[in-house]
This record gives structure tokens, sequence and C-alpha cells, in this order.
């Protein structure tokens, strides 16, 4: 990890409260996110320090906020990803679904104001975060009949709407913060996701939440003799031949190298052994199908899924997603995120198979608030902003 320093002397502290921000060390932010405190605030694994060393051409900051910092009394953490706009001194700041942060406190500038001041004193010009609350949910028994030509999820009314993410909403307009879905730039994380709930459930409770054709899949991967393990480094290149099958087939492309999976699976599990795990199935002693797994905390995430095009009958995927989601109960995670779905309900859409295929784990869609963005002051840095927004337009 290749991290900017500011002098010991630069602390950060806002006028109206206690507390002070400034960098820190991976060993206290990772002490901190183990704390009842830390760990109730969610950190997913885009904001774990090992997070830093999967993304080349980055710069980072660790980051902490509270009454003494240095000493590791800290209330919030934060992992800043910074990349420097060529020809110049200035930098893009970036927290992937971050920071770790009390989004309940009303008192949003005290914690985020030193954050601001902070990176322009680090020479960022622009900053995109990701609070975590979510904005709406829909239940999978809710969505199922509702499909149809052109609908889309805004044009079902949510099962959930999260005051908290509305009134977080609230307070970044008020300040001056862009959401960046609404744009043509949009969001670099999924804005929708898929979430399992796995708190206060059995695993017959799983079993029984699945809809009657993954139970089905299930059952003839298990007749079929398809066998699902933890497989480790060594199966990545396969994974990976067959992660660009997947991409051709189902029409997207991630856009990621092998070395990209392999640096992510060594950071993970350096960080926290297990962290990143690789599930394989295999079917006459091929592997068929592999997805990825991370855990942290009491949350568990599939990332990645990839598989062949023959012998689909056999049901490998399933089979795959039913062990992971038995294994991330049995860790004690509270729930099984099955990451990005797109919004349409159209079945005439390509992208909506993704969607009908999660649905049949019975969860629930998840609108998250999105990335918001905003410039860091100053004339200069609001032309840069507007310069960098261009870029990504074109890009």
């Amino acid at each position: 990890m290749s991290a900017l320093l500011v002098p010991p002397s630069r602390v950060c502290r806002p006028r109206n409260r206690g507390f002070a921000l400034r960098t820190i060390t991976a060993e206290t932010y990772r002490a901190f996110l183990a704390t009842p405190d830390g760990a109730a605030l969610g950190a997913g694994f885009l904001q774990c320090p090992s997070w830093a060393d999967v993304k080349e051409g980055w710069r980072a900051q660790l980051l902490g906020w509270g009454p003494d910092p240095e000493a590791g009394a800290l209330t919030g953490v934060a992992l800043v990803l910074l990349r420097q706009l060529p020809g110049t001194r200035k930098y893009f700041a970036y927290l992937p679904e971050g920071p770790v942060a009390d989004w309940t406190d009303p008192d949003i500038d005290g914690w985020l104001g030193p954050l601001l001041d902070h990176l322009r004193h680090s020479g960022a010009f622009a900053v995109r975060i990701g609070p975590s609350p979510a904005y709406r949910r829909w239940d999978a028994a809710l969505l199922k009949p509702l499909t149809g030509p052109g609908r889309r999820l805004g044009d079902v009314l949510a099962s959930e709407v999260d005051p908290l993410g509305t009134a977080v909403a609230e307070r970044l307009r008020a300040r001056g913060w862009r959401r960046c879905g609404d744009d043509k730039d949009g969001d670099a994380q999924p804005r929708h996701v898929f979430h399992v709930p796995l708190a206060g459930r059995t695993t017959e409770d799983l079993w029984s939440g699945l809809n009657q054709e993954w139970r089905r899949n299930v059952r003839r991967a298990q007749k079929e003799g398809v066998e699902v393990v933890v497989g480790s480094a060594a199966e990545l290149p396969e994974f990976y031949r067959l992660l660009g099958i997947t991409e051709r087939r189902d029409g997207f492309r991630l856009g990621r190298s092998l070395a990209y999976y392999e640096r992510q699976y060594a950071a993970l599990n350096a960080e926290e052994p297990g962290r990143m795990k690789l599930y394989v199935a295999r079917h006459r002693g091929e592997i068929l199908a592999a997805h990825t797994m991370i855990t942290v905390g009491r949350r568990a995430w599939y990332q990645t899924g990839a598989s062949a095009d023959h012998r689909r009958e056999v049901r490998p995927s399933n089979a795959l997603q039913w062990r992971m989601l038995q294994d991330a109960h049995a860790l004690g995670a509270d729930v099984y995120d099955m990451r990005g779905v797109p919004s349409t309900l159209d079945p005439g859409e390509r992208a909506y198979g993704l969607l009908r295929w999660k649905l049949g784990t019975g969860g629930q869609v998840v609108e998250t608030l999105g990335e918001w963005e905003r410039p860091l002051g100053g004339s200069a840095n609001h032309t840069l902003y507007r310069a960098f927004q261009a870029y990504l337009n074109r890009r």
C-alpha cells in the first residue's frame, strides 16, 4: 500500500466537538473494526486496509477520527484511495463504500467536516463517498409477479423505505453533494444489491426460502454427483478462464486480469486467513463453475461467479451458492450479500436473467444510497472537477 501521510502536527479538528482526525496504522484501523463499536458500523471489504493493496494505480490513506485517534480512541475510520490527475499535483479521492462512520449521527459535520478538510490539505480536488445506509428494499416475493415489458424496480412500491437513508441523502444534498448515479458517469459500485438475511434463521429456513426451481436444481446437482469444495490460489487460473467464458455468454465485461484476482486473494487472506475463499464445483473431475466469497465481521459477500458453457444441466452454480449460503450461516454472518443486480424487471432484457436467478434465493433487492461526489472548494478545484467529469463521460 502506498500511503500519503500528513505531518504529525496536521490534525483536523472540528470547532463544535472534541473529535480529531489523522492518519492511523493498519493495525490501529483493524483493531477498531474488531471492537463492538467498530463492528456495529458494518465495514465492508472495500473499506478494509487490505483493499489498498488490491487497487493498483491508486495511493492510499488510512484515516481515523475520535476523541484521541493517535491513541486509538476512535469512532470512525476510512480507507481513502487517491488517483493523481495527470499533469497536476491534485488528486481525486475515492472512499469505496465508505467512510465507516455513524451515519445515524445528526451532526454529520462533526466528523465529515474534518474528513473534507484533511482531503483538501492532502491535495484532493474532489471526493467520492459511498454512504452505507440503505434507501429502499423489495422482497423477492413482491417482485416475482410484477415483471413485464419496460418495467423497472422504481415502478414498484418498495416493501420498505429506510428513514435513515432518506435523512442522510437530504443532509448530503444540503451540503452540496451530488449523487453520481443521477448522471452519465454513474456509480463505480452497484446501486442495487441482493441480500439474503441469515440472522435468526436455521439451515432449514434457508432451504425453504429457496423457490421450487432452486431446490430442484440443488437436488439435481447432488444427484448428478457435483462436488463442491473450497479451492485455493492454484485454481484461480481456471476460475479466470471460466470467467472469460461467462462474460462472453452473458454479455458483460469486468475488465480485470488474472493478476488482479491473484493480488486480491493474497491481500485479503494475508489480512485475515480465510477472508476470501474460492469455491469450485467439479463434475466427473472437471471444474464446471467457481465462485468467490468474502467475509468481514458478520457479513459475507458472493463477489464473482464463473461457469462453463457445457454440462450446465447438472446445475453447478446452484450447488455452489447453496454451499456458500450454508457456510456464511455457519460463520455467523447476519446477511449474505449477492452484490449487484440490474434495475430492470423486463424479462425481455438480457440483464433480467441475473436478477431472476438471485430472486430464487428468496432474499431482498436493496437500493443503496449510491455514491456521492463534491468538489473540495476553490474555483481551480471546481474547474478540475468539471474536467474530470467530462473525462469520465467520454470514457
